[in-house]
Protein backbone atom coordinates (compact mmCIF):
# COMPACT_ATOMS: atom_id res chain seq x y z
CA UNK A 1 0.00 0.00 0.00
CA UNK A 2 1.39 3.45 -0.77
CA UNK A 3 1.33 5.74 2.29
CA UNK A 4 -0.69 8.38 2.33
CA UNK A 5 1.43 11.82 2.00
CA UNK A 6 -1.52 14.42 4.18
CA UNK A 7 -3.63 14.09 7.45
CA UNK A 8 -6.70 16.51 7.57
CA UNK A 9 -8.01 16.56 11.44
CA UNK A 10 -11.26 17.54 12.78
CA UNK A 11 -10.79 19.81 16.07
CA UNK A 12 -13.56 18.90 18.17
CA UNK A 13 -13.68 15.44 19.38
CA UNK A 14 -10.59 14.70 17.74
CA UNK A 15 -7.65 17.21 19.34
CA UNK A 16 -9.94 17.52 22.66
CA UNK A 17 -11.67 15.28 24.48
CA UNK A 18 -15.38 13.96 23.28
CA UNK A 19 -18.04 16.71 22.69
CA UNK A 20 -20.64 14.53 23.87
CA UNK A 21 -19.11 14.69 27.25
CA UNK A 22 -19.04 18.24 27.65
CA UNK A 23 -22.73 18.40 26.13
CA UNK A 24 -23.37 16.21 28.83
CA UNK A 25 -21.37 18.35 31.81
CA UNK A 26 -23.31 21.47 30.43
CA UNK A 27 -26.78 19.89 30.33
CA UNK A 28 -25.93 19.12 34.36
CA UNK A 29 -24.44 22.49 35.10
CA UNK A 30 -27.85 24.62 33.58
CA UNK A 31 -30.10 21.90 34.44
CA UNK A 32 -31.16 21.29 31.21
CA UNK A 33 -33.47 17.93 29.84
CA UNK A 34 -30.26 16.04 28.01
CA UNK A 35 -33.22 14.62 25.61
CA UNK A 36 -34.16 18.45 24.79
CA UNK A 37 -30.74 19.06 24.53
CA UNK A 38 -30.60 16.54 22.08
CA UNK A 39 -33.66 17.92 19.72
CA UNK A 40 -32.71 20.92 19.99
CA UNK A 41 -29.51 20.40 18.67
CA UNK A 42 -31.52 17.79 15.62
CA UNK A 43 -33.75 20.44 14.80
CA UNK A 44 -30.80 23.21 14.67
CA UNK A 45 -29.18 20.98 12.04
CA UNK A 46 -32.86 20.57 10.36
CA UNK A 47 -33.62 17.67 7.97
CA UNK A 48 -30.90 17.67 5.90
CA UNK A 49 -28.12 19.02 8.18
CA UNK A 50 -27.70 21.96 5.54
CA UNK A 51 -30.19 24.75 5.69
CA UNK A 52 -31.23 24.33 9.73
CA UNK A 53 -29.31 27.20 12.50
CA UNK A 54 -26.60 25.57 12.81
CA UNK A 55 -25.51 24.72 9.09
CA UNK A 56 -25.88 28.56 8.64
CA UNK A 57 -23.58 29.58 11.66
CA UNK A 58 -21.27 26.75 10.57
CA UNK A 59 -21.23 28.72 6.90
CA UNK A 60 -20.74 31.97 8.04
CA UNK A 61 -24.36 32.92 7.17
CA UNK A 62 -25.79 34.34 10.40
CA UNK A 63 -23.98 36.16 13.86
CA UNK A 64 -23.11 33.86 16.73
CA UNK A 65 -25.45 36.07 19.01
CA UNK A 66 -28.49 35.40 16.60
CA UNK A 67 -27.70 31.45 16.81
CA UNK A 68 -26.90 32.25 20.83
CA UNK A 69 -30.38 33.59 21.22
CA UNK A 70 -32.52 31.21 19.22
CA UNK A 71 -30.52 28.17 21.35
CA UNK A 72 -30.87 29.88 24.36
CA UNK A 73 -34.71 30.32 24.00
CA UNK A 74 -35.27 26.84 22.98
CA UNK A 75 -33.28 24.91 25.64
CA UNK A 76 -35.01 26.69 28.42
CA UNK A 77 -38.46 25.38 27.64
CA UNK A 78 -39.35 24.17 30.49
CA UNK A 79 -37.30 25.55 32.93
CA UNK A 80 -38.16 28.18 36.31
CA UNK A 81 -35.08 30.48 35.08
CA UNK A 82 -34.88 30.75 31.06
CA UNK A 83 -30.63 30.17 30.36
CA UNK A 84 -28.25 33.37 29.47
CA UNK A 85 -27.67 33.71 25.71
CA UNK A 86 -24.58 35.40 25.74
CA UNK A 87 -21.61 33.11 26.33
CA UNK A 88 -23.84 30.06 26.28
CA UNK A 89 -21.65 28.80 23.16
CA UNK A 90 -18.28 29.03 25.15
CA UNK A 91 -20.86 26.88 28.43
CA UNK A 92 -21.53 24.19 26.06
CA UNK A 93 -17.90 23.62 25.29
CA UNK A 94 -16.13 24.17 28.05
CA UNK A 95 -15.41 21.01 29.08
CA UNK A 96 -13.62 19.92 27.00
CA UNK A 97 -10.26 19.60 27.03
CA UNK A 98 -6.95 19.25 24.30
CA UNK A 99 -6.05 15.29 23.67
CA UNK A 100 -2.66 15.93 24.09
CA UNK A 101 -1.85 12.29 22.68
CA UNK A 102 -3.33 13.47 19.12
CA UNK A 103 -1.75 16.67 19.20
CA UNK A 104 1.62 15.42 19.28
CA UNK A 105 0.40 12.59 16.64
CA UNK A 106 -0.05 15.28 14.03
CA UNK A 107 2.56 17.65 15.42
CA UNK A 108 5.16 14.18 14.87
CA UNK A 109 3.38 13.68 11.65
CA UNK A 110 4.24 17.42 10.30
CA UNK A 111 7.42 17.13 11.59
CA UNK A 112 8.33 14.02 9.45
CA UNK A 113 7.11 15.90 6.11
CA UNK A 114 3.61 14.47 6.21
CA UNK A 115 1.32 17.79 4.96
CA UNK A 116 -1.32 18.43 7.64
CA UNK A 117 -4.53 20.32 7.65
CA UNK A 118 -7.47 21.15 9.89
CA UNK A 119 -10.93 20.98 8.64
CA UNK A 120 -13.61 22.31 11.28
CA UNK A 121 -17.08 23.67 11.75
CA UNK A 122 -16.83 26.13 14.02
CA UNK A 123 -19.64 27.57 15.51
CA UNK A 124 -18.73 31.39 15.31
CA UNK A 125 -15.52 33.00 15.27
CA UNK A 126 -12.77 30.53 16.34
CA UNK A 127 -9.46 32.20 17.04
CA UNK A 128 -7.58 29.43 15.98
CA UNK A 129 -5.74 31.37 13.72
CA UNK A 130 -4.19 32.82 17.28
CA UNK A 131 -3.87 29.38 19.01
CA UNK A 132 -0.74 27.51 20.06
CA UNK A 133 -1.31 24.66 17.12
CA UNK A 134 -1.83 27.16 14.52
CA UNK A 135 1.52 26.33 13.46
CA UNK A 136 1.76 22.56 12.96
CA UNK A 137 -0.94 22.51 10.06
CA UNK A 138 0.08 23.42 6.38
CA UNK A 139 -3.39 24.74 5.99
CA UNK A 140 -6.69 25.49 8.43
CA UNK A 141 -10.03 25.89 6.85
CA UNK A 142 -12.41 26.84 9.54
CA UNK A 143 -15.92 26.39 7.64
CA UNK A 144 -17.63 30.08 8.91
CA UNK A 145 -14.24 31.44 7.49
CA UNK A 146 -14.57 29.76 4.03
CA UNK A 147 -18.13 29.45 3.81
CA UNK A 148 -18.09 25.42 3.38
CA UNK A 149 -18.86 23.03 5.86
CA UNK A 150 -18.64 19.27 6.31
CA UNK A 151 -19.27 16.81 5.07
CA UNK A 152 -19.84 18.99 1.47
CA UNK A 153 -17.38 17.90 -1.14
CA UNK A 154 -16.17 21.22 -1.84
CA UNK A 155 -14.05 21.97 1.76
CA UNK A 156 -12.64 18.54 1.52
CA UNK A 157 -10.94 19.23 -2.19
CA UNK A 158 -10.35 22.62 -1.43
CA UNK A 159 -7.78 21.33 1.46
CA UNK A 160 -6.54 18.99 -0.90
CA UNK A 161 -5.87 21.67 -2.86
CA UNK A 162 -4.27 23.87 -0.28
CA UNK A 163 -2.11 20.55 0.38
CA UNK A 164 -0.99 20.68 -3.29
CA UNK A 165 -2.23 16.67 -2.79
CA UNK A 166 -5.08 14.76 -4.57
CA UNK A 167 -7.71 13.65 -2.41
CA UNK A 168 -6.60 9.96 -3.01
CA UNK A 169 -3.26 11.31 -1.02
CA UNK A 170 -5.07 12.40 1.99
CA UNK A 171 -6.07 10.97 5.33
CA UNK A 172 -9.25 12.66 7.05
CA UNK A 173 -10.30 12.26 10.76
CA UNK A 174 -13.56 13.26 12.48
CA UNK A 175 -15.73 12.03 15.31
CA UNK A 176 -18.50 11.85 13.27
CA UNK A 177 -19.42 8.87 10.61
CA UNK A 178 -21.02 11.28 7.91
CA UNK A 179 -18.53 13.44 7.90
CA UNK A 180 -15.77 10.87 7.33
CA UNK A 181 -18.17 9.53 4.75
CA UNK A 182 -17.71 13.21 3.32
CA UNK A 183 -13.96 12.42 3.09
CA UNK A 184 -14.23 9.01 1.20
CA UNK A 185 -16.68 10.61 -1.11
CA UNK A 186 -13.91 12.23 -2.86
CA UNK A 187 -11.30 10.00 -2.24
CA UNK A 188 -9.78 10.31 0.91
CA UNK A 189 -9.23 7.53 3.58
CA UNK A 190 -11.65 8.35 6.20
CA UNK A 191 -11.08 7.55 10.01
CA UNK A 192 -14.32 7.56 12.46
CA UNK A 193 -11.97 9.01 15.74
CA UNK A 194 -13.25 7.40 19.24
CA UNK A 195 -9.33 7.27 20.75
CA UNK A 196 -5.78 7.81 20.21
CA UNK A 197 -5.03 3.96 21.00
CA UNK A 198 -6.95 3.16 17.83
CA UNK A 199 -6.79 6.33 15.67
CA UNK A 200 -2.59 6.68 16.12
CA UNK A 201 -1.86 3.22 15.19
CA UNK A 202 -4.26 3.40 12.00
CA UNK A 203 -2.18 7.13 10.97
CA UNK A 204 0.88 5.30 11.44
CA UNK A 205 0.43 2.35 9.07
CA UNK A 206 -1.69 5.01 6.17
CA UNK A 207 1.03 7.59 6.76
CA UNK A 208 4.21 5.49 7.32
CA UNK A 209 5.62 7.67 10.07
CA UNK A 210 6.04 6.74 13.62
CA UNK A 211 3.34 9.18 15.29
CA UNK A 212 3.76 7.52 19.26
CA UNK A 213 1.64 4.25 18.94
CA UNK A 214 4.07 2.61 20.82
CA UNK A 215 4.00 4.55 23.80
CA UNK A 216 -0.43 4.43 23.75
CA UNK A 217 0.49 0.97 24.27
CA UNK A 218 3.22 0.70 26.66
Amino acid sequence: MTARRGLLVDFGGVLTTSMGRAFSEFCVAEGVDPERFKQVIADAYGSDGTHGMIGQLERGEIEIEEFETWLAEHLSEGLETPLAAAGIRDRMFGGMQADERMIEAVRRAHDAGVKTGLISNSWGPSGFHESNLFPIFDAVLISGEVGMRKPDAEIFLRAAELLGLEPSECVFVDDLEQNAEGARAVGMEGIVHRSARFTVPKLEELLGVELGAAELSA
